[in-house]
């Protein structure tokens, strides 16, 4: 299986491997695990999740079925920048449709797609638990409250000016 690897396939496993040294071989690990992993990638690479399966001694089923469960999770990478826009039901009465039809004009890209350059991307969320901001979007971590088209195209402008 090692010589099938390509160089990046490589450098996955053996980080993923560092990062499983802090865990015990135990089931009730792989929540924890794969946030390291998340942390570490953006996203759960195929090669992670076959190193964890290996470690943990469960089957890849297992590991996707938990990754597709939680909405933390993702098998996508994403943009440096990564655009959630809430859709929930406060949000979406509110007006959040518009912000994600300006998102993928601005962009050039659909919910769930990073730009060729891999600085953006965009995600439809259920809900961000600031309801009482709807309608809300999020740059990674940073929440914008009481949303507005204009204030989405500043900070897009914002982030397509840094590095």
């Amino acid at each position: 299986m090692e010589e099938k690897m390509n160089c990046m396939d490589k450098k996955v496993r053996e980080e993923t491997k560092e990062i499983l040294k802090k865990y015990p071989p135990e089931k009730d690990r792989l929540i924890g695990i794969l946030n390291d992993v998340q942390e570490k990638y953006g996203y759960i690479p195929k090669q992670a999740q076959l190193t964890i399966s290996e470690h943990l001694n469960i089957p890849m089923a297992e590991i996707y079925g938990v990754i597709t469960f939680y909405s933390r999770f993702t098998l996508q990478p994403k943009g440096k920048y990564n655009i959630s826009i809430c859709l929930g039901t406060a949000c979406f009465v509110k007006g959040s449709q518009s912000l994600l039809d300006r998102a993928k004009e601005r962009l050039g890209i659909e919910s769930g797609e990073v730009t060729p350059d891999g600085k953006f991307s965009i995600d439809e969320v259920r809900c961000v638990g600031a309801c009482g901001l709807a309608p809300v979007f999020m740059v990674n971590e940073e929440v914008y409250g009481k949303a507005t088209v204009k204030q989405l195209d500043e900070v897009i402008d914002k982030y397509q000016k840094e590095n």
